[in-house]
């Protein structure tokens, strides 16, 4: 069992549910890393084909990625190709220290994480209030794919930071080693931010619950 699967296990029953139905899975690692070297080799030399190749080797798993960062999809189409965009231009940065993909999931990350903190200053007010959500009324009869539309409910209510660490932590199932690694954060800082982002997460669902409820 992860640690992100203990630390959920103390919470309650309802919101642990939730959590559990809308996570996407561990992050697959498909692509070869020899391909990759190849194709980054030719790529830095022009070669057009190589570029299209890389694209078309990765781009479904950063699709899933940026998955987590909207549910528009006029704005989830941009965010895919803003990823591959910023990788062409720091191509030649890459030093091959890593494997590509997880390059790539770092811009990726740091790509989502932007999006998030220009729209904190422009966020909308939903049409219907989360309270007002009849899913609420019972999360744990939710299908997947539901319970991630509410989830995304309540993280959207979260600033940009407790909804990186959430997402990383807990959708993505990455560990702490990973979630550093992708966002440039200290092991214990990951730990603390994700702990304090669950308290968040925890106590907006149980009003938002309440409040249903009362309803």
């Amino acid at each position: 069992m992860t640690q992100a699967a203990v630390l959920m296990l103390r919470d309650p029953p309802a919101f642990t549910r939730l959590l559990m139905a809308a996570r996407s899975g561990p992050v697959e690692h498909a692509s070869s890393a020899q391909a990759d070297a190849a194709d980054v080799h030719d790529c830095r030399a022009g070669d057009q084909d190589a570029l299209r190749r890389l694209i078309e080797r990765h781009q479904a798993r950063i699709a899933a990625l940026m998955w987590h960062f909207t549910r528009d999809r006029e704005a989830h189409a941009e965010l895919v190709q803003d990823v591959f965009v910023e990788a062409w231009r720091a191509l030649a940065s890459y030093r091959g220290e890593a494997p590509f993909e997880h390059w790539l999931a770092r811009i990726a990350t740091r790509t989502g994480y932007r999006f998030w903190r220009r729209r904190e200053g422009e966020r909308r007010v939903a049409s219907v209030p989360l309270e007002d959500c009849p899913e609420l009324r019972a999360p744990e009869e939710l299908e997947p794919s539901r319970a991630a539309e509410l989830l995304q409910r309540l993280l959207g209510e979260l600033p940009p930071r407790d909804r990186l660490v959430l997402t990383l932590r807990y959708l993505q199932e990455r560990s702490v080693r990973e979630t550093a690694e992708l966002t440039g954060w200290s092991p214990t800082m990951v730990k603390v931010q994700a702990w304090r982002a669950r308290g968040k997460l925890l106590r907006r669902f149980e009003q938002a619950t309440r409040e249903a409820e009362d309803e």
